[in-house]
């Protein structure tokens, strides 16, 4: 994690000062990342499943549906919770399903050339949120307390927890809309991007757990949070936005190109 704050600190990223998932602020900008770094082939692919819209204008879909009961069977594939001395690969799987699981079956039926159009479109907003919902730590959190959902804390004068903390407090207070977070991403290198982009879904549920391990250590239960914690972890929730973007384009174009 050090490794990403001095990157985003040296290449001129200033840090100022139910669950909503990274806000629909976050998600939009996870899309807007990815949609930079599409493939021409993976890009007019996209654009015909969704009538022309880009990544931004759908990835808040799979918030949306949890308006309706008949899409319940998804709640689960926002986030998923394990030991944190555990690997993902070493714990039974839900039954129910989680992120890892929906990111795969998003993928799966996408790829499949016999998979109806509108199936196809489906899962493609599905896995827009779900690789945005990976990134964001505290969807890999503990079982116990449901990802922080039950940590309570306080940011400035308002009672909130540690998950919506990073689901929507942080970014809701860094004070940019979705275009301006991506615009103001640092500019990397190929070589950077490729780097980012390495690995899998399971290497990179790990990444996230780490980060919810420091993130669980940030805090008190109760404590009053502001300025102070913005300045230490804006450098991190800009990181898991921008490689968040990037590798949602990575399995985007990996499916259309």
């Amino acid at each position: 994690m050090v490794k990403w704050i001095c990157l985003f600190l040296l290449c001129g990223q200033i840090v100022v000062a139910n669950e909503v998932v990274w806000s629909k602020t976050g998600h939009r900008a996870i899309g807007a990342i990815a949609q930079k770094h599409l493939t021409r082939k993976a890009e007019k692919a996209i654009a015909e499943l969704l009538d022309g819209h880009n990544l931004a204008f759908v990835a808040n879909f799979a918030d949306e549906i949890k308006a309706d009961r008949s899409f319940a069977e998804f709640s689960p594939w926002h986030y998923v919770n394990y030991p944190s001395d555990k690997k993902y690969t070493d714990v039974e799987p839900s039954p129910q399903g989680d992120v890892v699981i929906g990111i795969q079956k998003c993928v799966e039926i996408i790829q499949n050339e016999n998979s109806p159009r509108a199936d196809k479109v489906f899962y493609l907003k599905m896995l827009v949120h779900l690789v945005g919902d990976l990134h964001q730590p505290m969807h890999v959190g503990r079982l116990e307390d449901r990802g922080g959902n039950d940590l309570q804390v306080r940011w400035f004068d308002e009672g909130t927890n540690l998950h919506r903390l990073w689901d929507k407090n942080l970014i809701d207070s860094y004070g940019m809309s979705y275009s301006e977070l991506a615009e103001t991403m640092p500019k990397l290198s190929k070589k950077e991007i490729k780097h980012i982009q390495e690995g899998t879904v399971y290497k990179w549920v790990e990444e996230s757990q780490d980060l919810a391990t420091e993130l669980y250590a940030s805090v008190e239960v109760g404590e009053k949070l502001g300025y102070q914690y913005s300045y230490n972890y804006n450098p991190m929730l800009l990181q898991q936005l921008h490689v968040g973007g990037l590798r949602l384009a990575k399995v985007l174009n990996d499916l259309f190109d």
